[in-house]
């Protein structure tokens, strides 16, 4: 399978199950819930993701350019190691003021999303996977499909869907998934790959 292929489908299966029970989605429900406008609070999801997790992939390219080796690629699987962990403790989500937004659905949704991105597992994991494959076109594309498919679901569905997912499943899968990546790198690296 080519490069950019690859990247992308990983990128989008990696953070689509790492962003399911995340603070984000569930940020995208309480949105969802309290404007009534699901394809603004898309849309909204769509941009923030796409700006957020751009910078990200160009970040985590950014560092393996600089710091390409095996030291740097030791770190970048120890890193997915770690969002294996991470990825296993449950998000909460601040309380969100019940006062009418003064910019609407969409761009409400757009500034909270990105803020509440930074910093984020799947922000993280933008980074470790744009540091591994060095497409930034490809990591972004693949992590924007991942965080549409695991919010655009959310968005319509709201609590039923989070009532009927069994979240301990989903979270052990994503850190297995994580884990796997990690595992596989650090053997990459050790063999001279």
């Amino acid at each position: 399978m080519p490069e950019f292929l690859t990247a992308m489908l990983t990128s989008a299966g990696v953070v689509a199950l790492a962003e399911i029970g995340d603070k984000t989605q569930l940020l995208a429900i309480v949105l969802a819930t309290r404007f009534r406008a699901p394809w603004a609070v898309i849309a909204g999801i769509f941009v923030a993701t796409i700006a957020n997790h751009a910078v990200a992939a160009w970040a985590g390219s950014a560092l393996a350019g600089w710091f390409d080796g095996p030291a740097f690629r030791y770190v970048v699987a120890a890193s997915f190691i770690a969002m294996a962990v991470w990825t296993l403790i449950p998000d909460k989500l601040d309380p969100i003021e019940d006062r009418p937004a003064k910019y609407g659905a969409f761009l409400t949704t757009a500034v909270a999303f990105f803020i509440v991105e930074i910093g984020d597992k799947t922000q993280i994991a933008t980074v470790a996977l744009g540091a591994r494959f060095d497409s930034v076109i490809a990591v972004t594309i693949g992590t924007t499909l991942g965080m549409m498919l695991a919010n655009v679901p959310a968005v319509f569905l709201g609590h039923k869907l989070v009532d009927r997912v069994p979240m301990r499943t989903v979270h052990i899968v994503a850190a297995l998934l994580f884990l796997g990546l990690g595992l596989w790198l650090l053997a990459a690296t050790a063999m001279g790959r």
